[in-house]
């Protein structure tokens, strides 16, 4: 039962900190959906979407307005494509066909995105699998709301590098796809490695196989709370180690209850059940409601000054336990997101020279994602790309974690210019890239083997 206290807590953390849940996310299984005639598969996708999720956007709206927590976005996520379309599929543009119905159908329910125009080939691809890979820059340079994951690698499996290689080429083809929007396209493509099936955030966001027919994940997020939290506990002197830790989870756990409460409530006035609650310091442009203002809080003057590992590892690993002990059912993702574009610190410190890729790599080992939304010189190579791709991938596969490398090549932009992409993606600067060549390495055949601590049967 929650008290007054409570409320009047919440209501501070939603008016004054920035609290929101960030995404409803209803997952559709569309496996039912697959035919081999493409245009009954269509249909089937668009009367199985329309289904379960055309009462979505009210719902939220209507959760949002009586419990006076801003809900930002509806969405959507389906049963990887590539599995769907493989029947009917036998072009490229068949997969485009699709991701058109797919996109047409997210905007008449009314959601912000739908994620799963994606095919998961961590181990090897199949010819509908490399068929809807390369059908991804004409797919999303001709739609709106659509969001595409490939997944390249696995801890089990190891890493696909002729999926990554190929990767390299589908970004830039996706940058120059929509260069007239400084290459929006490729903030809706992300690349993974170990990806869950429940993630409810975008772009990487797709129903899993091993999922319920539908299912409804929550997204909360509260940087700004957090924020706000640490700010008041060094008030009158500098907390220890122990205090920090405290605080931190004790705030995640105040966040993810928030988010249990929206989560049963959308299942039960939609009548899908209930998936997990992702836990995601996930940042947005606004001023304070940022990643990089918390680590500034823990003590560093800028993200990228040494410590910062370990900053941002005590800060998720705090999270993660704050989160579980308010909810039986924490999965995605949950944790600290470090998306360049879409947190004001992460940009200033960028700016400011104090954060680098190289930097931001090593803060993959720890936190929830990769090297995310960072806009990069549209020269770049794409053998570079597969390259950073090939990296975030180990760093996955090794640690047993998720790790995702969502890249802007912006064409005809280089270092020392920025790009707005506007809305919760934000703007960002064109980071430099390492220029030496890694062409031989990601050219060869094949794939890396899962790391020797997977076998554990």
């Amino acid at each position: 039962m929650i008290n007054i206290s409570e409320v009047i807590e919440t209501n501070q953390m939603v008016e004054q900190e920035h609290l929101d849940v960030r995404t409803i996310t209803m997952g559709i299984n569309l496996m039912d959906c697959a035919d081999q005639n493409i245009d009954v598969c269509c249909h089937k996708i668009h009367e199985k979407i329309l289904k379960y999720a055309k009462d979505l956007v009210k719902t939220g709206e209507d959760i949002s307005r009586q419990f006076g927590i801003p809900i930002v976005n509806k969405r959507i996520s389906v049963t990887p494509i590539s599995m769907v379309g493989s029947a009917c599929c036998k072009s490229n543009d068949d997969y485009v066909t699709i991701c058109k119905t797919l996109d047409n159908t997210a905007k008449e329910v009314g959601v912000n995105f739908l994620g799963g125009f994606s095919a998961i080939v961590a181990k090897g691809m199949t010819p509908t699998d490399e068929l809807l890979i390369k059908a991804i820059p004409l797919a999303l340079a001709n739609t709106d709301a659509i969001c595409a994951s490939v997944v390249v690698g696995a801890t089990k499996t190891g890493i696909n590098m002729d999926a990554v290689r190929l990767m390299g080429n589908i970004i830039k083809q996706t940058a120059e796809a929509t260069k007239e929007r400084d290459s929006l396209a490729c903030a809706k493509l992300v690349v993974l490695c170990n990806a869950p099936d429940d993630n409810p955030f975008m772009a990487g966001a797709f129903h899993g196989v091993s999922e319920k027919d539908a299912i409804i994940n929550v997204g909360v997020s509260g940087p700004g709370v957090v924020k706000y939290a640490l700010e008041q506990m060094d008030l009158k002197q500098t907390a220890n180690f122990e205090t920090l830790c405290e605080t931190i989870k004790r705030t995640a756990f105040k966040i993810t209850r928030v988010g249990q409460l929206v989560a049963q409530e959308a299942s039960k006035r939609l009548n899908v059940d209930f998936g997990i609650i992702d836990l995601s310091l996930a940042p947005t442009p606004a001023i304070g409601d940022s990643v990089a203002d918390i680590l500034k809080c823990i003590g560093l003057e800028q993200p990228g000054a040494p410590g910062t590992t370990a900053a941002l590892a005590l800060l998720n690993d705090q999270v993660k336990k704050g989160g579980v002990m308010a909810s039986s059912y924490v999965g995605g993702l949950s944790g600290a997101f470090i998306p360049v574009s879409e947190d004001q610190g992460m940009i200033e410190a960028v700016e400011a020279g104090a954060l680098t890729i190289e930097k931001l790599e090593a803060m993959t080992c720890v936190c929830s994602v990769g090297l995310d939304m960072i806009a990069i010189p549209g020269d770049t190579k794409p053998q570079t790309i597969a390259g950073l791709i090939a990296d975030e991938a180990a760093i996955g596969m090794v640690n047993q974690k998720t790790t995702a490398v969502r890249v802007i090549p912006v064409v005809g932009k280089t270092v020392g210019q920025a790009v707005e992409f506007g809305g919760l993606l934000g703007y960002a600067p064109i980071m430099p890239v390492n220029s030496f060549d890694c062409s031989k390495f990601v050219e060869r055949c094949g794939r890396i083997p899962a790391p020797i601590h997977s076998f554990k049967n």
